[in-house]
């Protein structure tokens, strides 16, 4: 599995429910409220098998309210 991050901004008002649409897409492993440019941070793994911008749209991209989404791939540095 790969872990990216994926922070989330949202549209004015809709931070709660587009949170409630990640969680009920059980994809992510923490979700997290943040102060910033974003409102969300996301913590996800992803079969090494598969291409991860395709994943990350096809599960949760689509989610109405989002406005931006900003995404940090992991590597193994030790």
């Amino acid at each position: 599995m790969r872990c990216v991050f994926v922070q989330f901004r949202c549209h004015p008002g809709k931070t709660y429910e587009v949170a409630d649409a990640i969680y009920d897409r059980e994809v992510v492993s923490e979700l997290y409220s943040t102060s910033g440019e974003y409102d969300l941070l996301a913590k996800i793994y992803i079969p090494e098998d598969e291409d991860i911008g395709q994943w990350l749209s096809a599960r949760l991209f689509d989610i109405a309210g989002i406005s931006r989404t900003l995404t940090t791939m992991t590597f193994r540095a030790f």
